[in-house]
């Protein structure tokens, strides 16, 4: 299956709790459209969320952020992992 990268921005002071309900989010309803969402990382400082999955599009990727309330602003994929 795809991997992609997405970035998130504008999440300025983001909590490891808040980055967690997040991710959990995510987590709850990623089956609906085929999405693993593997890892997640955040720069609380800058603002930046970054997620790892798997998942036949990046559209798929989309609609879960979007349906949890935290679309991703870019979405990458990573054809090449080691």
């Amino acid at each position: 299956m795809p991997a992609f990268m997405d970035v998130h921005t504008g999440m300025k002071g983001i909590t490891k709790d808040e980055l967690m309900a997040a991710h959990k989010a995510d987590l709850a309803i990623e089956s609906e459209r085929g999405v693993h969402f593997k890892q997640a990382w955040a720069d609380p400082e800058s603002g930046h969320v970054y997620c790892l999955s798997e998942a036949p599009s990046a559209e798929a990727v989309q609609a879960i952020h979007r349906r949890t309330g935290h679309p991703a602003d870019e979405i990458h994929p990573v054809p090449l992992v080691v």
